[in-house]
């Protein structure tokens, strides 16, 4: 009797939230990512070192609303005034900004609208179904419990938070013995290195995209609805909290049936791409500017970045 007495309003709460006709929830996240970036090198000053690196902070901390339903959703930026100064640097010149992204967890479709490099692009494809692995391990956030979730995924060519700095070229050996000779030899090996290098793009030459990454998620099934953050779903319950390499994405508010409801729809102006299209489109612009990044850098004509492990 106990137990039928426990399952009614659990029932009642699964209606309420999961099948009503015009449920709707609003749901605030804050992204995280960190970078352990080098500017500059020593043809900047501190100071111009300083702000970039302000800026670059407010790039990597952002605020997010997931406003969603039964079946679709959407995550949008909210948008920051723009930061004076910043050394210079524009990162959404490098085709870094956000745009609408629109999923439908039914049709297992989403739309993202983004713009790079001053053009729109509307992203159309199949969302990706992760291989969750459910543990019993819970926890807290805010006023709900949540059970964690992991999986391994693909790792997006173009998000730049995944990028590492390639290691050492190798060991060049002893000098022992060789002396003067094996100097020698070091010297022209770095000549050639350094030849090469300038032949080189002056990023992708120094860094590497792992091929995997396992993703930690933490869903509460108070919330029965399998929706989540960006492109995170699949699970039997809200997603709270994402963990993806150097990325955390944290829920602050939620927000149940609110009075004034949205409507969601996905995005429809803007050049249509598959996803695979826009990635080598980007990755090409981005090697673009690095390569006459670089060959500004060794003219001496400003500093660049480097991304350190």
């Amino acid at each position: 009797m106990s137990k039928k007495l426990f399952f009614i309003p659990l029932l009642l709460f699964v209606y309420q939230f999961g099948f009503s006709q015009d449920f709707q929830g609003k749901a605030v996240y804050q992204s995280k990512t960190t970078m352990d970036m080098d500017f500059g090198g020593r043809q900047m000053s501190e100071d111009q070192k300083k702000m970039i690196k302000e800026r670059m902070k407010s790039f990597l901390e952002k605020s997010f609303i997931l406003t969603f339903d039964r079946t679709s959703a959407t995550y949008l930026e909210e948008e920051k005034l723009e930061q004076p100064g910043g050394g210079g640097v524009n990162f959404r010149a490098f085709g870094m900004g956000s745009g609408k992204y629109y999923k439908n967890i039914q049709e297992q479709a989403y739309t993202n609208q983004t713009e790079m490099f001053g053009k729109v692009f509307l992203i159309k494809d199949s969302l990706k179904t992760l291989d969750w692995k459910l543990s019993s391990e819970s926890r807290k956030i805010g006023n709900y419990t949540c059970y964690k979730a992991t999986a391994v995924k693909a790792v997006d060519s173009t998000d730049f938070s995944n990028f590492r700095r390639r290691g050492s070229r190798g060991n060049r050996g002893s000098r022992g013995t060789r002396g003067t000779e094996a100097e020698a030899e070091e010297t022209t090996q770095k000549q050639d290195s350094t030849a090469k290098e300038d032949k080189e793009d002056s990023l992708f030459s120094r860094i590497e995209i792992p091929k995997e990454i396992e993703i930690t998620a933490w869903y509460t099934p108070e919330i029965p609805i399998s929706m989540g953050p960006g492109e995170y779903w699949g699970l039997p319950g809200l997603i709270l909290e994402v963990s993806s390499g150097r990325t955390t994405i944290l829920c602050s508010k939620i927000v149940m049936n609110p009075e004034e409801k949205v409507v969601i729809e996905a995005p429809t102006k803007g050049k249509e791409v598959t996803q695979e299209a826009y990635n080598k489109i980007m990755m090409d612009k981005v090697k673009e500017m690095s390569e006459r990044f670089g060959r500004g850098n060794r003219r001496g004509n400003g500093g660049g970045f480097r991304i350190r492990n």
